[in-house]
C-alpha cells in the first residue's frame, strides 16, 4: 500500500465520501419504485425490503439526502468560487459554462431516454411510470432545467432532476450575490431570512435550498479562517466533532415526538457543523483517496440514471409477463451495483469527455477552463 498523502490544498475527501454515502441514501429510499404502478405503490410493505432491517434510515428517510446535497454543494461552491468570482478571476460566462457543461449533457440525454422509456410504458399500462406529467410543457420546462420553477407543477420526466433545477436558481443568485460582497454576513442574513419565512409558512423548495446552500457556505468560510489560524483549531475541531456527535444525538433524542416541522432547522444547524468536520484535511494512502474522489464523481450521473435503469428493469418484466420481484434481495443487489457500474462508465466516458469538450469549445480567450471534477 502506498503511503498517506499530503497535499497543499485540502481535497474535501471527506464530503466526497458523505456525498457518495447520500447518493446511496438517495438509491435506497427510491428502491420502492418497483411497486409502483402508475405514480403510486401498491401494496408496499416497507419491513419485507430487502435488508430493512440494516438500511432502515435510508429507506425511511432517505428523501432528505437531497438537503445534504444541497449543503454539500454550498460548501464545495463557496470553497472553490468564493475568491475567483469575487475578485473577478472567473466572469459570468466561464462560470455558467463550468456549470452547463458539468451538469446538461447527460440531463439531456436523461431527458430523451425517459421520454422514450415512458411512451413504451404508457402504450403497454396507460399511465405513466412514478411521475405523472410527461406533457410537452413539461418536457419543455425540462429541457431548459426549469422544471421547478413553477412554470409547470408536478414531477416529470426523469424526476429527481427536478433538485437541481432548484439549485439552478440559486446559483445565479450565488454568483450575482458575490458579485456585490463576499462578507460572511451576507450568508448569515440569507440563512435567518430563510427561516424566517418557513416558520412564517412562507416555505418552499428554493427557500429550503437557499438556507441549506448558503449554511454550507458558512461553513466553508468558517474552516477557511479555522485553517488560518492553526493555535484555535484543534480545539474547535473537538467542539464541532462533540456537536455533531453528542449535542445533535442528544437533541433529536430528547425531542423526537416534537421533530415535525423543526426537520429544516435541524439539518441548517447540523450539516454543515458536520461538513465542518468533515472538510478537515485528511491524510490517506493514495488508492484510497482515488477510489473515494471517484465515487463523489459518480453521485450526479447515479442520481439520474437510477431512474431510467427502474423504468427499463420494470418493462422487461412486464416484457416478460412477470412481476417484479421487489422483495428479493437478488434485485436489489442488481439494481445498486447496475447503477454505481452505469455511473462510474457514464462520468468517465461521457460526462468528462462533454465536460472538456463545452469547456475547451465555450472558452473566450486561449486560456483552457479546468474541469471541476464533481463540483
Amino acid at each position: 500500500m502506498q503511503p498517506a498523502v499530503k497535499s497543499p490544498e485540502n481535497k474535501l475527501i471527506g464530503l466526497e465520501g458523505l456525498r457518495f454515502l447520500t447518493a446511496i441514501a438517495i438509491l435506497v429510499f427510491h428502491y420502492r419504485h418497483f411497486t409502483f404502478v402508475a405514480d403510486k405503490p401498491v401494496d408496499l410493505v416497507m419491513v419485507r425490503l430487502p435488508l430493512y432491517g440494516w438500511l432502515q434510515p435510508f429507506y425511511d428517510f432517505g428523501v432528505f439526502g437531497v438537503w445534504v446535497f444541497w449543503c454539500i454543494s454550498g460548501f464545495i461552491f463557496f470553497w472553490k468560487y468564493r475568491n475567483a468570482i469575487s475578485g473577478r478571476a472567473i466572469g459570468g460566462w466561464q462560470f455558467f459554462t463550468l456549470r452547463f457543461s458539468r451538469l446538461y449533457p447527460l440531463h439531456l440525454v436523461m431527458l430523451l431516454l425517459v421520454a422514450l422509456l415512458q411512451s413504451i410504458y404508457f402504450n403497454l399500462r396507460g399511465c405513466f411510470f412514478v411521475y405523472p406529467n410527461n406533457g410537452l410543457s413539461h418536457f419543455l420546462a425540462q429541457l431548459f432545467m426549469a422544471s421547478e420553477w413553477g412554470f409547470t407543477p408536478g414531477y416529470s420526466f426523469d424526476g429527481p432532476i427536478w433538485s437541481v433545477s432548484v439549485e439552478v436558481l440559486v446559483y445565479l443568485l450565488f454568483f450575482l450575490m458575490l458579485r456585490a460582497t463576499r462578507s460572511w454576513l451576507l450568508n448569515a442574513v440569507i440563512v435567518a431570512g430563510c427561516m424566517a419565512a418557513v416558520f412564517s409558512n412562507v416555505g418552499g423548495q428554493v427557500i429550503n435550498c437557499l438556507a441549506l446552500f448558503y449554511a454550507g457556505g458558512l461553513a466553508a468560510i468558517v474552516r477557511r479562517a479555522v485553517d488560518a489560524s492553526p493555535p484555535f483549531r484543534r480545539g474547535i475541531d473537538v467542539c464541532a466533532w462533540l456537536a455533531v456527535l453528542v449535542v445533535m444525538p442528544l437533541v433529536i433524542y430528547v425531542a423526537r415526538d416534537q421533530l415535525d416541522g423543526f426537520d429544516l432547522p435541524l439539518f441548517v444547524i447540523g450539516t454543515p457543523i458536520l461538513l465542518f468536520c468533515l472538510s478537515r484535511e485528511i491524510r490517506l494512502p493514495r488508492v484510497v483517496q482515488a477510489a473515494i474522489a471517484a465515487a463523489g464523481n459518480m453521485t450526479y450521473s447515479s442520481y439520474l440514471l437510477h431512474f431510467p435503469l427502474q423504468l427499463a428493469i420494470v418493462l422487461c418484466f412486464a416484457a416478460a409477463g412477470r412481476p417484479v420481484p421487489v422483495y428479493d434481495g437478488a434485485l436489489f443487489a442488481v439494481y445498486l451495483l447496475t447503477v454505481l457500474l452505469l455511473s462510474y462508465v457514464t462520468f468517465r466516458f461521457f460526462e468528462a469527455p462533454a465536460q472538456d469538450f463545452i469547456r475547451s469549445a465555450f472558452r473566450p480567450s486561449r486560456e483552457p477552463l479546468r474541469r471541476a471534477s464533481s463540483a
